[in-house]
C-alpha cells in the first residue's frame, strides 16, 4: 500500500526519488484525511480543510500533489490498494470461505469503498496505468474470494464479482447530507442481510445475468 501512495505523482511526471520517512509519513497522513473529508462532504472538499485534518500545512500538501485531480487520483489508488489487502487477507486467515467472504465485505465498509464511484466520476483518467493496475489487482482478489466461497457450495452460482461490487458500493455511499450518527451501523446490518442472501441454495431465480466489472464498466 505504501508503495502505491508513495509512487509517481501523476502519469505526466514520470518517477519521483524514494520519499524521506518524515515526507512519506506526511504524504500518507494527507491522503488519509482527503479519503475521510471526500466521504463526509464530497469531491469538492476545500484543500486547506484537507491539510488541516491531516495537521499539516497547505504548503506541504501543494508539495506532495500539484492539485485536487492529482490527489483525488492517490486517495483512489489507496482506497482500491487497501481494499484488496483486505480481501486477500480474508482469504489467506479464515479457514472458512463464505467467512473470508463475510470478513472482506465488511471491511469494504471501513476502506469506504462506496465513495470511489464520485470521485472516479470527477475527471479522472480511469485508464491510467496506475489505476489499471490497482484495479486488476482489486478485481483478482475480489475474484479469488468469490471463487473460493462459491467452491465450497456456500455461495450461490448466479452471482459475479460485479454483482458484489455494485451491492458494496450501494450500500456503503455516503447518504447526501446525512449526519446519522449510527450509519456504519446500519450499513453493517444491511450488509448482513445481503450476505445470507448471497448463501446457496439460492432461494429464488435472479433477473437478467451475472454481472461483471466489465459490464458494469461498458454500461458506464
Amino acid at each position: 500500500m505504501a508503495a502505491v501512495a508513495a509512487g509517481a505523482k501523476s502519469g505526466k511526471q514520470g518517477q519521483q526519488p524514494r520519499l524521506r520517512a518524515d515526507a512519506l509519513r506526511n504524504r500518507e497522513r494527507i491522503i488519509g484525511a482527503a479519503r475521510e473529508t471526500m466521504v463526509e462532504y464530497g469531491a469538492e472538499v476545500p484543500l486547506d480543510e484537507i491539510a488541516r485534518r491531516a495537521g499539516v500545512g497547505n504548503a506541504t500538501l501543494y508539495r506532495h500533489f500539484a492539485d485536487r485531480l492529482e490527489l483525488i487520483h492517490h486517495v483512489t489508488l489507496s482506497v482500491m490498494s487497501r481494499t484488496a489487502d483486505r480481501a486477500e487477507s480474508a482469504l489467506a486467515e479464515e479457514p472458512d470461505a463464505f467467512q473470508a467472504l463475510r470478513r472482506f465485505v465488511h471491511a469494504a465498509v471501513e476502506e469506504r469503498i462506496g465513495a470511489l464511484c464520485p470521485l472516479l466520476s470527477d475527471g479522472i483518467d480511469r485508464d491510467h496505468p496506475d489505476l489499471l493496475a490497482a484495479r486488476e489487482r482489486l478485481e483478482a482478489a475480489v475474484e479469488a474470494v468469490m471463487a473460493a466461497a462459491r467452491n465450497s457450495g456456500q455461495l450461490r452460482t448466479d452471482i459475479a464479482v460485479g454483482d458484489l461490487m455494485v451491492a458494496i458500493t450501494q450500500l456503503t455511499r455516503p447518504l447526501p447530507g446525512s449526519s446519522c450518527p449510527a450509519f456504519d451501523q446500519f450499513v453493517h446490518r444491511h450488509l448482513q442481510l445481503f450476505l445470507d442472501g448471497l448463501q446457496a441454495p439460492a432461494r429464488s431465480e435472479l433477473p437478467g445475468a451475472a454481472a461483471t466489472l466489465d459490464d458494469l464498466r461498458r454500461r458506464s
